[in-house]
């Protein structure tokens, strides 16, 4: 995979750049949608504007929501490596989606749904896994 120096970018090139990365509908999430559906059926929806938060899976009649967070985007360790980052702004986009993500999840449990939060290299590493937990919370 080719590296960029983002911080030589302008704003234009920066978000020509950007737009080009899919925030939904990944490969990942799309073959563990097809996974999901083979295992427990077609039983769920995905990214759901109308529920704070946009879930990339939701359980209606069950009350889950999952959202599968991508390392970078959300930060998974990111305290070890924010100070590799040269740019503020990637430091602001990220904190920001950080708080984002503790209010929603805050928000939603306290409306009474299941958050099943799930990194990306999680879900890479072991998709049976997740998809056995998910089905654990929607037979309770």
């Amino acid at each position: 995979m080719k590296s960029f120096n983002f911080s030589n970018l302008n704003e234009k090139q920066r978000s020509e750049l950007m737009s080009k990365i899919r925030s939904k509908n990944t490969r990942l999430e799309v073959d563990f949608f097809r996974k999901l559906q083979k295992g427990i059926g077609n039983n769920f929806q995905t990214h759901i504007k109308t529920i704070r938060g946009t879930p990339d899976i939701v359980f209606r009649k069950h009350k889950v929501c999952v959202f599968i967070d991508s390392d970078f985007w959300h930060g998974w360790q990111y305290p070890r490596w924010k100070n590799k980052l040269k740019n503020n702004f990637w430091k602001d986009k990220i904190e920001n989606n950080r708080k984002r993500d503790r209010k929603v999840t805050k928000y939603l449990r306290e409306h009474d749904w299941t958050v099943i939060r799930i990194w990306e290299h999680q879900l890479k590493k072991d998709q049976p896994f997740y998809l056995e937990k998910i089905r654990k919370f929607l037979l309770r």
